[in-house]
């Protein structure tokens, strides 16, 4: 083990078993609080007293030998460091009957690590709530609270010099709006909490009418003393919004990769849904065919749109809340939706009946088609198959019954969603599947009637 890994540790363990060796006398019925600061600090622990009013405090000594005191506080920037006079020694340990608050003690025993307190008089800083308001200027962006009572923030100081504030956890108590697994609003409690009163006190607005209350502070509660009061009930005017956008999913689709977006091949089928809070009153879904919606080519005032993409390009969609009057608004995600350009390929070849399951449709490949017809003929002419969507296919029967091996010809029709008409005609050259596959003659021979 290294030397600065043992320096560390003994840092450490100076600082734990700091407090034990500190008692406080005269304090009354309300115990001294101890608070463990940050290490940066160099303080080993802050004492809240709630009223150092006759109340002293020993240290006891661990060498038996007594410890010398000295005071320390910082003034104008500088450090100010007094020997403290008054201090008893019995033999066992140093007492000083009558503290000085708010300021810090160095205590040290020889030539061991000294320890550093801060003892704070929470009598100079005591909290008082009396009455909460609230203001109502920016109902869209932060609400701002009057408090009548005081309750400033209490300082100590690190042992190099920095101004640092207690923590009161003056909590502020309400409830507002929230959505779980991309579902309607459901009311959440809501406790903020401030370090003091001074410092000034805003929250977010709520997303609902609410009651708002304060409690205070964290050394009151511990006593047993803290107080509640309640403001003024909230009727908001603030919104908020969520949306979901659930694309149906078809085979083609994943060509694009719909984990990295919406759309695809069209057609693209989307369910789009907001989620308004209480005081939305307005509400639309806008289409635009650019980020910054300055060209919006279709609006829906409602919370659902159904839509359907068919025609190529890139569209983006959003969806704006708004209360009563319009002085709140509010927008949820914007979506980028990217329908491809059509294609479409046609197969020559196929093995209906395979026992493999490969290649046993025969299947064209396409992308973003919005309309489409096909008919597959046999050499004489007859009609076999035709089917008008063009994510199936045939798979090499006709009557329920596999035909024979040979050559079959189709007829394509097709729309593109980027205007592209399509007519593809072609042969089909269906290969020999084995006997006794599911449907087949047992000698192989296929129904062309």
């Amino acid at each position: 083990m290294n030397k600065r890994m043992i320096s560390l540790m003994a840092a450490a363990l100076a600082l734990l078993s700091a407090s034990g060796q500190v008692e406080f006398t005269g304090v009354g019925e309300y115990h001294v609080i101890e608070v463990t600061p940050e290490m940066t600090t160099g303080l080993n622990k802050i004492f809240v007293v709630y009223d150092t009013d006759g109340v002293g405090m020993t240290f006891e000594s661990s060498t038996g030998e007594p410890a010398t005191w000295e005071r320390f506080y910082y003034r104008d920037g500088n450090l100010v460091m007094e020997p403290v006079s008054g201090v008893r020694w019995n033999g066992q340990e140093t007492t000083l009957d009558k503290i000085i608050p708010n300021t810090g003690y160095k205590i040290q025993e020889g030539s061991n690590h000294p320890y550093y307190y801060w003892v704070v008089n929470y009598a100079d800083y005591y909290l008082e709530l009396n009455a909460l308001s609230h203001n109502d200027e920016a109902p869209c962006s932060l609400i701002t609270f009057n408090v009548d009572g005081h309750g400033d923030a209490i300082p100590y100081f690190t042992i190099d010099g920095r101004r640092q504030v207690l923590d009161r956890e003056i909590k502020l108590s309400y409830k507002t709006l929230e959505r779980e697994d991309s579902t309607d609003w459901h009311e959440k409690d809501v406790v903020e909490s401030f370090a003091a009163l001074d410092q000034g006190i805003e929250i977010l607005p709520p997303l609902c009418n609410t009651a708002i209350s304060m409690t205070g502070d964290c050394f009151l509660e511990e006593w047993g003393l803290a107080k509640t009061i309640e403001g003024d009930y909230f009727y908001t005017t603030a919104v908020g919004c969520g949306t979901t956008a659930v694309q149906e999913l078809r085979d083609n689709n994943n060509e694009k990769g719909l984990d990295s977006g919406l759309g695809g091949s069209a057609p693209v089928h989307i369910v789009f849904t907001g989620y308004p809070t209480d005081a939305v009153v307005y509400r639309v879904w806008e289409m635009a065919t650019d980020q910054d919606f300055e060209n919006v080519i279709l609006q829906w005032n409602q919370d659902v749109v159904d839509y359907t993409f068919t025609d190529f390009g890139t569209y983006y969609m959003r969806y704006m809340v708004a209360n009563a009057d319009g002085s709140c608004e509010a927008y949820g995600e914007t979506y980028t939706i990217t329908v491809s350009e059509s294609d479409l390929q046609c197969p020559n070849v196929f093995s209906p009946g395979s026992t493999e399951g490969v290649n046993d449709i025969w299947k064209v490949s396409y992308k973003s088609l919005v309309e489409f017809h096909c008919w597959i003929f046999n050499r004489w002419g007859n009609l076999v198959c035709e089917f008008t969507d063009p994510g199936s296919g045939w798979d090499g029967t006709y009557h329920g019954k596999l035909v024979d091996t040979g050559v079959y010809y189709y007829v394509v029709t097709a729309l593109g969603g980027d205007g592209v008409k399509y007519k593809k005609r072609g042969d089909i050259t269906i290969l020999r599947y084995k006997k006794g596959a599911a449907g087949t003659q047992g000698d192989g021979q296929g129904v062309v009637n």
